[in-house]
């Protein structure tokens, strides 16, 4: 009988033992912003082939060993930021994200620090065997991204042009490093940065009240709501501009043009969604924005595959 006991009690603890290893590892995944690091690693190797270097081979590109380490050094540098950036935001995160903040709860704050401290290291050793030119450019990624979750998030403007900057740095970075200097590809980062924009904007719209009561001075918590919309929407029809600008004036086709006409629509949906001052309301605007940014990065894989086809 006692032996018995014994083995369910030891069922019992390696049981909950692999459950809390589990739910350890989901934790650090997703305090390091893993799914969002995913994503936009999609995103740069998509952006690369099919528009900043369209005119390498398929073969050269797999080839092409400092690219991958660039990209590597990035993905790297955004699971970083994404570690700093929440070990900054615990409390805010307590109340905005309760669930996940309890995920976390299962990795010490001191490991989320080593593991900052080790990805940083990795990928600016990394970039130094690439060569100083890229050291340079995650010494300065890296700093800003710590200086963003130590500082600039709390000011008013600086910390939503910020936030969408650091997104779009990796992009310039390789636009640079190609040199592809052109009015569709100036268009096209001009329409990304605004929906990107928008999206923090409405974001923070949703967290208001907890904003201001931990200290971040954010345009929904400054400005009156109804000050705040006239903003979003007046980017919205900005970005609007920009896409016809982009239809009309670049030449640009097939399903690149698909996404951008079907673009006017969806920021005439967000439009009105926004005049319904409801939290339902700016919710949706929020995820029917972050998914037109997932249509866009499909678009392009498409685009690209059809132009080398």
């Amino acid at each position: 009988m006692n032996s018995e006991k014994e083995n369910f009690q030891s069922k019992n603890y390696i049981s909950k033992s692999i459950f809390y290893r589990l739910s350890q590892f989901v934790g650090f995944l997703i305090g390091a912003r893993f799914f969002v690091a995913i994503l936009l690693t999609f995103a740069l190797y998509v952006s690369t082939f099919f528009l900043f270097n369209q005119d390498e081979t398929f073969r050269n590109f797999v080839f092409d060993f400092k690219v991958h380490g660039i990209i590597f050094c990035t993905v790297i540098t955004i699971l970083a930021g994404g570690i700093i950036n929440q070990f900054y935001d615990l409390e805010k995160d307590h109340v905005v994200k309760p669930f996940r903040t309890r995920i976390q709860s299962f990795i010490k704050q001191k490991y989320f620090l080593y593991a900052y401290l080790a990805l940083t290291a990795i990928s600016l050793g990394v970039a130094w065997m690439i060569s100083h030119k890229v050291f340079a450019f995650f010494l300065v990624y890296q700093f800003f991204m710590w200086f963003y979750s130590h500082k600039l998030s709390r000011l008013l403007i600086i910390n939503n042009l910020t936030f969408v900057s650091l997104t779009l740095y990796p992009f310039f970075g390789m636009m640079v490093y190609y040199e592809t200097f052109s009015k569709k590809v100036l268009l096209m980062a001009i329409f990304l940065f605004l929906i990107l924009l928008c999206i923090d904007i409405v974001k923070d719209m949703l967290t208001k009240s907890v904003d201001k009561a931990f200290g971040y001075t954010t345009i929904p918590n400054f400005f009156k709501s109804r000050n705040t919309q006239i903003i979003i929407i007046s980017l919205l029809i900005i970005t609007m501009a920009v896409s016809m600008k982009l239809i009309l004036k670049t030449g640009i086709t097939g399903f690149m043009a698909y996404y951008f006409t079907g673009g006017l629509f969806v920021m005439i949906l967000c439009i009105y969604l926004l005049l319904d001052s409801s939290r339902k309301s700016k919710f949706f605007t929020l995820n029917i924005l972050r998914f037109w940014v997932f249509v866009g990065i499909m678009a392009m894989l498409l685009n690209g595959i059809e132009n080398k086809l």
